[in-house]
């Protein structure tokens, strides 16, 4: 046990410094969502109402872009490069291995909440969190769904030159159905009807509850099942979908 963990250790450090060494990754992972939110904080500037949903949409909307995007990305780039085949075949613990990549994962989508939290108290005026425990049980529940759901959807990436097209394919529409930068209630019912079927939608009231309005966990229990569900959805596909082989053409 102590072994694996120390490899999930190693492996987890070597994550990290390839993230850093990657530019586009870290841009993707921190930058593009704070130009969202200072974008659309700016257009919103003198209307708390809207500045209040706005911080916590970008936050789920991070939790998505650090978890499903980057994961599908790395997953469809590593197999279709022979990566994961090699190391399958060395004497590093599947588990160990995965360990690495999920604490990565964790790591980044911490760091981009806390930055998005200091960033709205400081300038949107969103204050600071009024619940930090729910905070905490909303962002976990999104990273194991988000991350399930990118591994599951890498399978489905023939090459890693399509992985941008198939990403972008998901990941915009689903940003901007799903209300991160405006309230859904305030869409025509079909969209709203499509957004309520969305986990995104259900984090960014979870994290809203958390973050602004200070609505507890019971509150919000039906958002958390929504997550729950399409994080069991994910996982299973993501399980008995993957494979260590490059895919065919």
């Amino acid at each position: 046990m102590s072994d694996t963990l120390a490899l999930s250790w190693r492996q987890y450090r070597l994550e990290r410094r390839m993230f850093w060494r990657n530019p586009s990754a870290a841009f993707f992972n921190f930058l593009l969502p704070l130009l969202f939110l200072a974008f659309f904080g700016a257009l919103f500037h003198g209307e708390q109402s809207k500045l209040d949903h706005l911080v916590p949409g970008i936050a789920a909307m991070s939790v998505m872009s650090t978890t499903f995007t980057a994961l599908a990305y790395n997953i469809v780039f590593l197999r279709e490069r022979g990566v994961l085949k090699r190391i399958h075949g060395t004497p590093l613990p599947t588990i160990s291995y995965f360990g690495g990549v999920a604490a990565n994962a964790v790591t980044n989508t911490a760091l981009q909440i806390m930055i998005i939290t200091v960033v709205g108290e400081l300038f949107f005026g969103t204050g600071w969190p009024r619940d930090w425990a729910e905070l905490v049980v909303f962002v976990i529940a999104g990273v194991v769904c988000f991350a399930s759901l990118g591994v599951a959807f890498a399978h489905v990436i023939p090459n890693f030159e399509s992985t941008a097209a198939y990403v972008n394919a998901v990941f915009l529409p689903v940003i901007f159905i799903s209300g991160v930068f405006y309230d859904v209630k305030n869409v025509p019912v079909f969209l709203r009807d499509i957004a309520e079927a969305l986990p995104l939608t259900h984090l960014i009231d979870g994290l809203e509850g958390a973050m602004v309005t200070g609505k507890g966990l019971s509150d919000n229990l039906t958002a958390l099942a929504v997550i729950g569900l399409w994080g069991a959805f994910g996982l299973v596909f993501a399980v008995r979908g993957f494979s260590w082989e490059q895919g065919r053409e």
